[in-house]
């Protein structure tokens, strides 16, 4: 049975490391010996954290409490990473032949001993069958001295991949991880700052298919005046996914794409407040962002008063029609006014907002690529139609401190002297 003065000399513990003051005349080498015995307690403290972990797993505490191990380690103070782990170690330890000592002895971190279980549960799957206790004692073996060679967590996952492909080709029923799409995982989440995170593990055909239309879509093209790009590789990057989705929605608008549900950006304007513009998925966007939600792509407006209930609600539609696009590429040269991009590449943007009474008219709409759009709307180009009806690019501040106008791409030769 539990002693539980257990519990009471773990806590005269905790209070005595809580008063520990090693000061700032500790010399160099007590600071190292220090240093390694704090770093050892805390493997073995993470071993018996697993192991408590293990006997509420399989206690009725937790079933009286009708949530998951993972939750309760989290509202006791555990980063989510943390839990995750924590949760993987403890339910794997009773059954490992060697990791259980090392962590117990603090030889190995909640880290390595996570990637050594996890590792075990790849090679695992691979097999396609369970593993016999003899096979898995001895991949446990040798992953276990992978992380004593001084391999890195990653490193270890890495090996584990390595065995778990040999052993998925010397058996009949494993399957390789770049081939097993049953793993296959994507993510979309929105953050507090309304930010988009994406995380994925994909196959292999999955993941090429990605990577060579996002290598596509990439391309360095010049600034306007000539010069290198100024976009980071991560930022073009970026980029190309948003290329790569306005390319499917335009696919599934003409019947290209069969099989799938209309796609459409939903935009939700309060009649008062329409700077508390929202999306379904993102949530609230800001003005300049409603601005070029509005300018082109497929867009549902729908305006609400103060209890949301809708007052107006607008149609899907390509705010500029085939035909007045194709007059504005004609007069743009085919290109994106600010980089040169081609016209593939490209919405109208309206230079009179559309939601503030901007029409859809020739003179009222330009080619900008969709990181030149951003630009526009949110790093302060403007734009303005010229006495000459072309287009022309008055740069930011920090650009040009005069703010001096620049002609479209297709007539960046052109000087304000000699302009119609």
């Amino acid at each position: 049975m539990f002693d539980y003065r257990v519990v009471m000399d773990l806590g005269k513990m905790t209070s005595e490391l809580i008063e520990l003051d090693f000061g700032e005349e500790a010399d160099g080498r007590a600071s190292f010996d220090a240093l390694r015995e704090v770093l050892t307690m805390t493997n073995v403290l993470h071993h018996h954290a697993a192991v408590l972990a293990g006997i509420l797993n399989r206690s009725a505490v937790l079933r009286q409490r009708g949530g998951s191990l993972r939750q309760l380690l989290i509202d006791l103070g555990c980063a989510p990473a943390t839990a995750s782990r924590l949760v993987r170690v403890a339910t794997a330890l009773p059954d490992t032949q060697f990791l259980a000592g090392h962590t117990r002895d603090g030889y190995l971190s909640l880290e390595h001993a996570d990637a050594v279980v996890t590792g075990l549960t790849h090679i695992e799957r691979r097999a396609g069958t369970p593993l016999t206790r003899q096979s898995r004692v001895e991949f446990e073996r040798v992953l276990v001295a992978q992380t004593f060679s001084g391999a890195s967590p990653a490193e270890v996952a890495a090996h584990a991949r390595s065995v778990g492909n040999s052993v998925a080709a010397e058996t009949d029923s494993g399957l390789p991880a770049a081939a097993d799409r049953r793993v296959d995982e994507f993510t979309v989440a929105v953050d507090r700052d309304g930010r988009t995170q994406v995380r994925g593990d994909l196959d292999a055909v999955i993941g090429e298919k990605l990577a060579t239309l996002i290598d596509a879509f990439s391309v360095v093209r010049p600034e306007p005046d000539g010069s290198a790009d100024t976009r980071s590789a991560g930022r073009r990057r970026a980029d190309a996914l948003e290329r790569i989705l306005d390319a499917a929605m335009a696919a599934h608008d003409i019947g290209a794409l069969a099989g799938a549900p209309k796609t459409s950006v939903l935009l939700t304007i309060p009649a008062d407040t329409p700077d508390l513009s929202a999306l379904p998925w993102v949530g609230p966007v800001s003005r300049a962002t409603t601005e070029q939600l509005t300018c082109d792509g497929t867009v549902t407006t729908m305006i609400v008063d103060g209890e949301t209930v809708p007052l107006a609600m607008g149609r899907d539609r390509r705010l500029f029609p085939a035909h007045l696009r194709k007059a504005i590429i004609v007069r743009d040269g085919g290109t994106c006014i600010k980089c040169g991009a081609p016209a593939s590449w490209t919405q109208v943007h309206h230079i009179t907002h559309w939601c503030q009474g901007g029409e859809t008219c020739v003179d009222n709409g330009c080619l900008v690529c969709t990181s030149c759009h951003s630009d526009v709307h949110h790093a302060g180009w403007d734009v303005v139609m010229g006495y000459d009806r072309h287009p022309w690019l008055i740069p930011p501040a920090s650009v040009d401190p005069r703010r001096r106008p620049l002609p479209a791409h297709n007539r960046r030769t052109m000087r304000l002297d000699n302009a119609a």
